[in-house]
C-alpha cells in the first residue's frame, strides 16, 4: 500500500469537504476524547490521512489508488442519510488513528424504520487502550438513534464480545455469511 503523505499541522473540520455535517457526532464524545485527537466525519482527502492504512488493522484494504478511493467517497456520500463514516484523527500529526461506520438500512417493519448497522471499526494499533474504539462505536451509535433506527447491530469475532459488551451491546442470535469466490468481485449490475 502506498504510503499517504503525512501533515505536520492539523485540518480543522471547516477545511474539509466532509461525508456529512459534523453536528451528527454527539458532543459529549467529542468532550469525552482526549484533547490530542479529533473525532469528525470521513473528508474527501482522508485518503492521504491514511484512512486504508488503519482499515488494514481489521482485513484486507488493498490500495486501489487515490480516484478509486474518491470515487466511493463520493458515491457513499450520494446515497443520502444512508452512510456515516467518521474518523479520530490524531491533531499532531493530521493523520486517522481510528475509524468506524453506521448504514441506515430502511424497512418497512415498526412503522417504517431503519436498523443502524455499524461495520469497519478499526484502530490504529499503536493508539489501542485509549478508548477510541469506545468512543467510536458511542458517535456512531448515537448517530444511529438519532436517525430513528429502532436497533442497532454488529458482528464481532467472540473474542471482542467483551469489547461490545462494555459498550453497551448484548448478544443476540447468529451471523451467517457467504463469501463470495475470489474470481467474481467484480460488480456485474
Amino acid at each position: 500500500m502506498a504510503s499517504p503523505t503525512a501533515s505536520t499541522s492539523f485540518t480543522p473540520d471547516e477545511a474539509l469537504d466532509l461525508l456529512f455535517s459534523t453536528n451528527l457526532i454527539s458532543l459529549e464524545v467529542k468532550n469525552a476524547l482526549h484533547p490530542d485527537v479529533h473525532i469528525r466525519p470521513l473528508a474527501s482527502t482522508d485518503y492521504r490521512r491514511g484512512h486504508l492504512r488503519v482499515l488494514s488493522v481489521l482485513t484486507a484494504a488493498p490500495d486501489t489508488g487515490e480516484e478509486a478511493w474518491r470515487a466511493q467517497f463520493n458515491f457513499l456520500r450520494n446515497s443520502g442519510r444512508t452512510y456515516y463514516t467518521i474518523v479520530i484523527v490524531d491533531k499532531a500529526s493530521d493523520q486517522i488513528v481510528g475509524v468506524g461506520t453506521v448504514f441506515l438500512e430502511r424497512k418497512f417493519q415498526r412503522g417504517i424504520s431503519c436498523v443502524g448497522h455499524i461495520e469497519d471499526i478499526a484502530v490504529d494499533e499503536r493508539q489501542q487502550g485509549k478508548k477510541l474504539g469506545l468512543r467510536i462505536i458511542q458517535a456512531l451509535t448515537s448517530i444511529s438513534e438519532n436517525s430513528g433506527a429502532y436497533k442497532t447491530i454488529l458482528n464481532c469475532s467472540d473474542k471482542n464480545i467483551p469489547f461490545y459488551k462494555k459498550c453497551g451491546y448484548e448478544e443476540k442470535e447468529n451471523e451467517m455469511a457467504r463469501y463470495t469466490p475470489v474470481h467474481s468481485h467484480s460488480p456485474k449490475l
